[in-house]
């Protein structure tokens, strides 16, 4: 690859994606992202001017999309699709904005990557295919059947459909990567692990919904970009695959490792009313990525990869100390 257009570049997931890019390859990238409440400027801060470009707008903007696709038309050009709403509560209180981008603005795009014939990377998540029981020794496969179960996973299955059709139907150069659970760097603290580590950096008692026994299967956003990357170098065309890592833990046992690692004690937890349709288990089995293309994490050790977390949540409280007050009077207004 040349350039890349990386859609929702400014998020979580984009930006460790874009610093990525930067540090392990000499590929040009302009970020489009429409720069909500969970994307941040700051994230791309400090990344070379001459190698990075943002761009502020709607990927469900034929106008701001289709000019930006037009450029990275070329042969060793490429697209890689990360702009999405994705907090599952968000879903549940308004499934608008979910529909609107992940739907539409997925449509969008595919039609202008068709018009230019540009080779597209859909990245999705696990959650399209529902939950596993506790005591199923299975993992979700390529193979397994979809059954989403809220509003985002809903509109991230729709968008993983209408990336299939476009390639079927059309001929559209594009793959599409469905991830397990990511933390690290730059994640908004209404997700799980943020929410609890600056909870407890702030000496509070960490909340869990239910009984905390909901299992994810978690992935360090930096072993998620180098999927990413490997996919777009040597995926073939048309093809699915799964990004994980074998980090397998309940929520209450990620929220525990949290408080040992900041020397709390680990019971110090307050549990709260459950979230509705709350999927029980995710696994992911990344056979395919590893065999076909070679690929491992370099955080294979979900604890090395919390304390990383924790570290640099503790040396950015700049960073999410705006947003930590309003966050948790929105969780305490749902009785969360």
């Amino acid at each position: 690859m040349r350039r890349l257009l990386v859609t929702g570049g400014a998020g979580f997931i984009g930006a460790n994606f874009v610093h990525h890019v930067v540090a392990h390859t000499d590929v040009e990238v302009t970020v489009l992202d429409k720069l909500t409440y969970a994307a941040s400027r700051a994230a791309l801060d400090g990344l070379p001017e001459e190698r990075v470009r943002l761009v502020v707008g709607d990927v469900a903007d034929a106008a701001v999309v289709e000019p930006l696709v037009a450029e990275h038309a070329g042969p060793l050009d490429g697209v890689v699709h990360l702009a999405a709403e994705s907090h599952n509560d968000n879903s549940l209180d308004d499934p608008t904005p979910f529909v609107h981008t992940n739907l539409v603005g997925t449509f969008t795009l595919l039609k202008a990557v068709r018009r230019h014939d540009v080779r597209l990377h859909h990245v999705s998540t696990d959650e399209v295919y529902g939950d596993l029981d506790l005591d199923d020794p299975a993992r979700f496969t390529e193979e397994t059947a979809y059954r989403p179960s809220s509003p985002y996973s809903a509109t991230k299955a729709g968008s993983d459909h209408l990336v299939r059709a476009w390639v079927r139907s059309f001929g559209v150069r594009a793959t599409i990567s469905n991830c397990s659970n990511n933390y690290g760097p730059w994640q908004h603290v209404e997700k799980l692990i943020p929410r609890q580590v600056t909870t407890v950096l702030d000496g509070g008692r960490p909340r869990v919904y239910g009984d905390g026994l909901n299992v994810r299967d978690w992935i360090h956003a930096e072993d998620h970009s180098s999927a990413v990357l490997a996919i777009l170098d040597r995926g073939e065309i048309g093809e699915t695959y799964l990004v994980g890592a074998d980090g397998e833990r309940s929520n209450l046992d990620v929220v525990r490792s949290i408080l040992r690692h900041l020397g709390r004690d680990e019971d110090d937890i307050d549990f709260v009313t459950d979230r509705a349709g709350h999927d029980r288990r995710y696994a992911i089995d990344s056979t395919k990525l590893r065999t076909e293309l070679g690929w491992r994490p370099r955080f294979a050790d979900l604890e090395a990869g919390l304390a990383d977390t924790i570290e640099w949540y503790a040396a950015h409280e700049a960073w999410w100390r705006p947003a930590k007050a309003a966050t948790e009077a929105a969780y305490a207004a749902k009785g969360q």
